[in-house]
C-alpha cells in the first residue's frame, strides 16, 4: 500500500459506470476526504477547491471490496493512483436494477489498516447502468463545449482555465436547450424509451464530482461518465495509439453489440475525427453524429470539409439546440410533441 500524505479521513468515490445482465464494468478511486465543498462561494474557497481537486490524496495499492445487493462480493485492488477497476462477469444482474436500469452497489475497504481512517460505516455506494430493454438507441456525449461552455479552443486555454477555477458548478450555465435535448433523446420516440446517455469526455477524473454536481443541477439525464486520468493528460499519445475518449467509445459498442448509437460533441477539436473513424469502422451502429459548432471560423471549416460529401452516416454541424431537435424529430430519433 502507498504511503498517505496525511491523517485525512478516507473515502472512495465510485463512478457512475455501466454494464449487462451478466457483465460488470464498475470504476471508483480511493481517496483521502479533502472535505470539497462544491457550492463554496469566496474566491479564497474556489481556489482551494480547485487545488484540492488536482492535488488529491489517493490511497494506491489497497485492497477494497465490491459488494453487490445479493451479498456477493468481489475483490480489487486500487493502482498507484487510487483508482480501480472490476470488470468481471457476473449473472442475472437485472433483478436488482431499478425502472432506468440503475443498479446498487457498496465498495468498501478491505485493509484493518485503514478502517480507522474512516469516519462511520466502512460503505461507499456506488451505481452501474445497465440499458432498459425498452431502449431504442443510445447516446454517446462529450461535456466540454458540447453540453456547457468551456473554452477548450481559447488561446492558451485561459477561459478552461477561468471556468474550472474560479466558477462553481451551480454557476456553470448549460449551453440553451442541451439538457432538453438530451432528455428528449432519453426518452426517445415513444417517449418512454429510456435511451441511455452515456457522457464521455478528455477531462480529468479529478473534475467528476464538478461535472456531475453540474449535469444534476442542470437536469442532464442520468447517465455514466467516462473521464480520464490527470496523468495521461500530460503523457504524450504514441502516433498509433488511439486517444482514450476513443477507446471508451469503442467499449461500449462492444458491450452493447444490438445497440445502435448516436454521438454527440462539438467542432473545437477532435470529436470530429473520433466520430467519423467510428462511423467508418461500424456503420450500421451509428445512427448520426452531431456536432455543436463553436466559435472558431477556422475549425468550423476544417469540420465541414472533412465531411464534404460524406454519406456513411448523417452529419449535422448546428448552431444551436433547436437545429438538433428539428433534425433528429426529422430521423425519428425523437417524438413529434
Amino acid at each position: 500500500m502507498s504511503v498517505l500524505r496525511s491523517k485525512d479521513p478516507l473515502q472512495i468515490i465510485a463512478f457512475y459506470t455501466y454494464g449487462t445482465n451478466t457483465q460488470l464494468y464498475v470504476r471508483g478511486r480511493a481517496l483521502e476526504d479533502e472535505n470539497i465543498n462544491l457550492s463554496a462561494k469566496s474566491l479564497w474557497k474556489l481556489l482551494l477547491n480547485s487545488w484540492k481537486r488536482f492535488d488529491a490524496d489517493e490511497v494506491g495499492l489497497s485492497p477494497v471490496s465490491l459488494q453487490l445487493p445479493d451479498g456477493t462480493r468481489i475483490a480489487a485492488c486500487t493502482d498507484t493512483e487510487g483508482f480501480f477497476l472490476v470488470h468481471k462477469g457476473h449473472k442475472g444482474l437485472e433483478r436488482f436494477a431499478d425502472e432506468e436500469g440503475w443498479v446498487p452497489f457498496e465498495v468498501s475497504y478491505s485493509s484493518w489498516e485503514l478502517l480507522e481512517r474512516v469516519q462511520g460505516r466502512n460503505s461507499f455506494p456506488g451505481q452501474f447502468l445497465i440499458p432498459s430493454k425498452k431502449a431504442e438507441f443510445g447516446v454517446i456525449s462529450d461535456i466540454d463545449d458540447t453540453l456547457v461552455h468551456t473554452g477548450v479552443v481559447s488561446s492558451l486555454k485561459w477561459q478552461v482555465i477561468m471556468n474550472t477555477i474560479f466558477k462553481r458548478p451551480e454557476k456553470r450555465i448549460p449551453l440553451e436547450g442541451a439538457a432538453m435535448f438530451l432528455q428528449l433523446l432519453h426518452k426517445g420516440k415513444s417517449g418512454t424509451a429510456a435511451n441511455p446517455i452515456f457522457y464521455v469526455s478528455h477531462s480529468p477524473w479529478n473534475l467528476y464530482r464538478y461535472l456531475l454536481f453540474f449535469l444534476r443541477k442542470n437536469h442532464f439525464p442520468k447517465g455514466p461518465i467516462l473521464l480520464r486520468s490527470f496523468k495521461s493528460l500530460l503523457r504524450r499519445r504514441r502516433s498509433k495509439e488511439k486517444p482514450e475518449k476513443q477507446k471508451e467509445i469503442l467499449n461500449i459498442l462492444d458491450t452493447y453489440p444490438q445497440l445502435p448509437f448516436i454521438l454527440i460533441g462539438d467542432s473545437g477539436e477532435y470529436d470530429a475525427d473520433i466520430y467519423m473513424e467510428i462511423a467508418e469502422t461500424h456503420p450500421n451502429r451509428i445512427l448520426a453524429i452531431y456536432l455543436r459548432s463553436v466559435r472558431h471560423r477556422r475549425r468550423r471549416r476544417r469540420v465541414r470539409n472533412l465531411f464534404r460529401g460524406y454519406k456513411t452516416t448523417p452529419v449535422l454541424l448546428a448552431e444551436n439546440s433547436s437545429e438538433l431537435i428539428t433534425h433528429a424529430r426529422k430521423c425519428g430519433f425523437i417524438g413529434s410533441g
